[in-house]
């Protein structure tokens, strides 16, 4: 049987309630990733993620329905992008997970392509358990949990948003769609951020928030032209496993 509840009848969704009980609800954005890369970048790695997943646990998660836009306010500089507010992409997240409650899902994972919804995901969490505290929300990113793999690849003192690791990503589970010929370097270091861009990008918290084309020109953290294929599946072979490993244990409590 297919993973994707999508393309299940209705009777057999009825029967994946009771055998695969943990639903995987993949999100991303509608953003500009620079020259080279396309705007659905982090839904297609999330989905890609959660294929991967699942053909691991193929008797215990299905895939649900998709979120393709996320929160960007931050890349509304860019031609494309397509942002939704943090409450209503939570709001859409909830009508998500109460619909499958009502089939009788109790355990949902959220991967999220996008770093921007996460401060949104942690709002709906802590809601879920206030409302609906028979159900239970996990979420996680994707490139964090490959940070060891991420450093190995040398990086450059500035990376991230269409930078090395997510073009590496993109070149293994989606190359036709990587246009290889204007992938371009964007910011690589701190001293070609002004002031308020050198703090934005200070690790660690307090955090800053600001909008991208104040930290690079063409919306590229890094230099996508390092970036290959072997690195991609290192990473995300990394993250696939963190996953099923969480997951895993989850079923097990």
């Amino acid at each position: 049987m297919t993973a994707r509840l999508g393309e299940m009848t209705t009777l057999e969704a009825h029967e994946a309630v009771s055998t695969r009980t943990v639903v995987l609800l993949p999100v991303g954005a509608f953003e500009q990733h620079g020259p080279g890369l396309p705007l659905a970048t982090d839904q297609i790695r999330a989905e890609a993620v959660c294929e991967r997943v699942a053909a691991s646990l193929p008797d215990d998660v299905v895939i649900g329905p998709s979120l393709p836009v996320g929160v960007s306010p931050h890349h509304l500089a860019f031609t494309g992008t397509v942002s939704l507010r943090p409450a209503t992409f939570v709001a859409v997240l909830r009508e998500y997970v109460d619909s499958l409650a009502a089939s009788g899902w109790r355990r949902f994972l959220v991967v999220t392509g996008h770093g921007g919804n996460n401060s949104a995901l942690g709002t709906l969490a802590q809601t879920l358990l206030h409302d609906r505290p028979d159900l239970e929300l996990a979420w996680t990113p994707l490139t964090p949990l490959a940070s060891g793999v991420v450093a190995d690849m040398g990086v450059s003192e500035v990376h991230g948003h269409s930078g090395e690791a997510e073009t590496a990503q993109m070149l293994h589970v989606a190359p036709q769609l990587v246009r290889r010929d204007l992938l371009e370097a964007g910011t690589t270091r701190l001293d070609e951020l002004d002031a308020t861009g050198r703090l934005a990008r200070r690790p660690g918290h307090p955090v800053l928030s600001v909008r991208y084309d104040r930290l690079s020109p063409i919306g590229v953290l890094g230099d996508p032209r390092r970036a290959d294929a072997e690195q991609g599946r290192d990473i995300v072979d990394t993250i696939t496993h963190q996953i099923v490993d969480f997951v895993e244990e989850w079923i097990a409590t």
